[in-house]
């Protein structure tokens, strides 16, 4: 690490680069661009890549992305397939445990630090209870391995973008991973969404986040309204100029007051900072990374110390 990382504390800075093509052949440019830029990591979005086929690494492919990724001034993390739900009914979630399973050992050979992954819902009759309790045995297993090959599994809150009966608050989150105690799964706090999701519970934004802070290893940072996504749109830019939706805004342009967040939350140290930035605005992200890099630093001020 260094000079430019805000702190020992925050293990440094990064950003999701976004997929343009399934046999990433254009990521040699892409990590030109982030090394241009000074940051300390890259998230890789391994859910959008030919990488996994019916729960079977392609061999051939992890190996050429392995090469592509050596030799540069930053570490990597990757996010892992959006689709993964630990919380699917029994029948189903052997597939979806099989497919974690496969982007540990991906994690593993890039060398990433952490693995991001969707943190469980449940959308049909399942009782809720039993589906957590299934999420926690998939996560111990999967941590296990993760931990084989010094990844950590990073369990990421999100909110009910689509019908779903559950999806764990901030605070349940917490509570599961603590319930878990396993050194290798821990939290991705991503804002924005944390706001999407404590708005339509009428809970509390702030105490929410506050109490998921130190269970964290990462962080995702992009900015929003926190109103759902209700009209009808055509555009993302319709979404914009009305502030609905997870929108993924560079940070600031939105409604999340982030000085308040830095000052409620105690992040674990060695935590990640990532900008997950929606591709509408790349042209903004010469300009996000000092941003970014700022608000580690708050971040940074405070990690680790008791709230």
């Amino acid at each position: 690490m260094d000079a430019r990382t805000p702190a020992a504390a925050i293990a440094g800075i990064g950003y999701s680069i976004r997929a343009s093509a399934p046999e990433f052949e254009d990521l040699p440019a892409k990590l030109d661009e982030a090394e241009a830029l000074g940051v300390d990591f890259v998230e890789l979005p391994a859910f959008a890549w030919t990488l996994v086929v019916d729960g079977r690494v392609l061999e051939d492919r992890l190996e050429r992305l392995v090469a592509m990724t050596q030799d540069r001034p930053f570490g990597y993390t990757v996010h892992g397939p959006l689709a993964i739900n630990l919380m699917s009914p029994k029948a189903r979630l052997p597939r979806h445990e099989a497919l974690l399973d496969a982007m540990i050992a991906i994690s593993g050979a890039l060398g990433a630090v952490n693995l991001v992954l969707h943190t469980g819902c449940v959308r049909g009759d399942d009782d809720v209870d039993v589906a957590y309790s299934r999420q926690r045995d998939a996560l111990a297993r999967a941590g296990d391995k993760a931990g084989e090959v010094g990844v950590t599994l990073c369990v990421e809150n999100i909110f009910r973008f689509e019908p779903m009966r559950e999806t764990a608050l901030p605070s349940r989150l917490a509570g599961e991973l603590d319930a878990l105690d396993h050194p290798h799964v821990r939290a991705t706090l991503d804002v924005s969404h944390a706001l999407l999701r404590t708005t339509e519970a009428r809970v509390d934004f702030l105490n929410e986040i506050s109490v998921l802070a130190p269970f964290c290893r990462h962080v995702h940072v992009h900015d929003s309204f926190g109103r759902p996504l209700e009209s009808w749109t055509m555009d993302e830019a319709e979404r914009l100029a009305l502030g609905e939706g997870d929108l993924h805004l560079p940070v600031g342009w939105g409604a999340i007051k982030w000085d308040d967040v830095a000052a409620r939350c105690r992040f674990a140290p060695g935590t990640v900072v990532n900008l997950e930035l929606h591709r509408r605005y790349w042209s903004e992200l010469p300009a996000q990374i000092p941003v970014v890099r700022a608000l580690a630093a708050r971040f940074a001020a405070t990690a680790g110390v008791p709230a």
